[in-house]
């Protein structure tokens, strides 16, 4: 074997051993897509080798530039040279902002004690989801950011000044967009102004932007594009039994992508049949028949897939570190899974699968509240979307029978 061919095979092992190997393969699956020279990848791959190396268990949660700078200290006590340290910050930078595990320097806003205590309010005293909080956490926090900005305050707050802040948003924001922020600002003007952080009438000066009813469509695939999914998983190959079982989950009982990373191994009472599934939005528990495909996929992929250890929840990385599988990390394998496929939909991820659920039990003449309560919604207007959806088409289905994918 030549030297260069050696060389090869060692840089190939390094790349395959080191951690987070999937989450560094998209990377620069990503980085060849966008046309990155042969040159550049191998710089960026071998780059990606020493920070991965390097990076706690804990990446995920996120990584800030004093977390980085630590890193290119611990790599400095192996290697000396400052232009590594700087090459390896050019580098670990935009992946972890591509993984969505960058964590961006934030300016102590003057409003920060307000946001605080609207977000302990939110989460203790009106309960909100995790996910909720995070959302409007982030609105409320880009609205104070901006009076701040403009020199505006609370207390001297104007329904001029809402406007002004509309106004300035309103090229990037659809109605639908700005009827989200009009929610999320009246909530928060309501409680500042119960505080005594405002004036009591901003709140209802908002006026939230017309809507109508078909205004937005139901993003679901085809039933049949459904099949052609599950397919793709019909193999020995350990990835595919654990995403068949995913899969399932996610068209057959429309959960969520939370709902299904979050599923631990007690939820699955076989001697029963049962599953029970923790919905986010309802924030309570919901039991359903563990229907005999499904029942098999969980069983095949925990049997002769699952990598030992402590980890309560289901659904683990099949390569080590070995924890459980992120909200973006399904994402990812079913948005590829639609674009090998290339089924063309409005939208192209594991919500897309719940959609195409509750498509096809309108299609099967199920009532509102029935499919509702099958996709763990908290109120009916939630389900009244995929009323919106040709009706003929999703006939043509066929009977509904959970219980089978042929």
């Amino acid at each position: 074997m030549s030297r260069k061919s050696t060389h090869a095979k060692v840089a190939g092992s390094r790349h395959r051993e080191a951690p987070f190997l999937p989450e560094r393969e998209r990377y620069l699956r990503n980085c060849a897509d966008s046309g990155a020279t042969p040159g550049s990848l191998t710089i960026k791959r071998n780059e990606l080798i020493w920070i991965a190396r390097l990076l706690p268990a804990t990446a995920p949660l996120g990584i800030d530039i004093a977390q980085l700078h630590e890193l290119v200290q611990q790599r400095a006590s192996m290697h000396t040279g400052i232009t590594m340290g700087t090459r390896m910050i050019v580098v670990a930078r935009p992946w972890l902002r591509f993984l969505g595990w960058w964590r961006e320097p934030t300016k102590d806003l003057a409003f920060q004690g307000f946001l605080d205590g609207y977000i302990k309010w939110m989460c203790d005293e009106r309960g909100f989801s995790r996910s909720t909080v995070d959302q409007w956490q982030g609105r409320i926090r880009q609205f104070l950011q901006w009076c701040e900005e403009t020199g505006r305050d609370l207390k001297g707050l104007r329904p001029t000044d809402i406007d002004d802040y509309f106004i300035r948003n309103a090229a990037r924001w659809g109605r639908i967009s700005m009827k989200t922020m009009t929610g999320a600002l009246r909530i928060f003007l309501r409680y500042a102004a119960a505080h005594g952080l405002c004036d009591s009438r901003l709140a209802t000066a908002l006026r939230t932007p017309r809507m109508y009813a078909q205004e937005s469509l139901p993003s679901a695939p085809g039933w049949t594009d459904v099949q052609r999914i599950l397919a793709t998983t019909e193999t020995d190959k350990p990835a595919d039994i654990r995403n068949r079982a995913i899969l399932m989950l996610l068209s057959i009982y429309g959960m969520r992508r939370g709902e299904v990373v979050a599923l631990r191994l007690d939820q699955v009472d076989w001697a029963g049949r049962k599953l029970h599934v923790f919905r986010l939005k309802r924030r309570q528990p919901q039991v359903y028949p563990l229907l005999p495909t499904v029942a098999q996929a969980l069983a095949r992929y925990i049997d002769t897939v699952r990598p030992h250890c402590s980890a309560p929840e289901i659904f683990l990385r099949l390569k080590a570190p070995q924890r459980a599988l992120t909200p973006a990390a399904l994402f990812d394998f079913v948005n590829g899974k639609f674009k090998a496929l290339g089924i063309e939909t409005k939208h192209r991820g594991p919500h897309a699968l719940r959609h195409a659920c509750a498509a096809r039990l309108v299609a099967q003449g199920l009532s509102f509240k029935e499919i509702g309560h099958h996709l763990g919604h908290r109120s009916a207007s939630a389900t009244m979307t995929y009323a919106k959806v040709d009706m003929r088409a999703l006939r043509e289905v066929g009977d509904f029978d959970l219980g089978e994918l042929s």
